[in-house]
């Protein structure tokens, strides 16, 4: 056999860098689900799934849908640092899940410099009622649902009255962030956190679409029009402001 042959058997450099491209593309989905993050978008508006079960510092088996609060949070500081994104969507249909990886997502969110609008639709269950209020302005389509109940914990559980204690007061942390950043009273959350017999095993209060904006826990009845129009609003709105304030 001649050397030509053997040469053109060899992947040249443009093969191997496709090759590598393609790699750290499938890397990019299993991990992120998604190619694109949000080095460069080609919109100024990011959009944040938050879907399945909010995964904390426990693995969950590999058949749960889960989302990892370590991929999530790398991504909002880029949000924040990316002069590109001028507004964030957060998309919930969640169960709920892990309560500190939730309330780190949230308070994240609520920190943001720039607009963020939520929309529940499905469920926001659970963690992901306070995820749902911590945007600037949230929405619900009509047959969404959110799952308002107390504190629970899974496993071992060492019988002490610390243990409950630490329970009250991740409670509280809950019950503050969300009446802090909505317009519920921690009156009326409270009671429908505690309420009786709205659940065939658990108590709390499943809420449906408008009946969330009455409570005062969701600001508007709405799908994505409705979301993409408000957020482009409060984008113009950040802009005339900081044009106000150079001149």
């Amino acid at each position: 056999m001649s050397p030509n042959n053997d040469q053109t058997k060899q992947p040249n450099d443009k093969q191997k860098d496709q090759q590598q491209g393609k790699s750290e593309l499938v890397e990019k989905i299993q991990q992120l689900g998604q190619q694109n993050v949000p080095q460069a978008p080609d919109s100024n508006i990011h959009v944040l799934p938050i879907v399945g079960q909010i995964e904390g510092h426990v693995q969950l088996p590999p058949q749960n849908k889960t989302t990892k609060y370590e991929h999530l949070l790398p991504q909002l500081i880029a949000i924040e640092q990316n002069p590109k994104i001028e507004g964030l969507v957060v998309l919930l249909n969640t169960v709920g899940g892990d309560v500190e990886a939730g309330l780190a997502i949230s308070e994240m969110i609520a920190s943001l410099s720039k607009p963020t609008v939520s929309i529940v639709l499905g469920g926001g269950h659970s963690i992901g009622v306070p995820i749902a209020v911590s945007t600037d302005y949230s929405f619900i389509t009509e047959t969404a649902t959110m799952t308002i109940h107390p504190i629970r914990l899974t496993g071992l559980v060492i019988g002490v009255p610390q243990t409950f204690e630490y329970m009250d007061k991740m409670q509280e942390r809950v019950v503050s962030f969300v009446t802090r950043n909505s317009s519920v009273t921690e009156e009326k959350f409270k009671e429908l956190m505690f309420a009786k017999g709205n659940l065939t095993r658990d108590i709390g209060t499943n809420v449906v679409g408008d009946k969330a904006v009455e409570y005062g826990l969701i600001d508007a009845v709405g799908g994505v029009k409705d979301a993409m129009a408000k957020l482009n609003e409060e984008i113009e709105q950040r802009k005339s402001e900081q044009q106000q304030v150079i001149q």
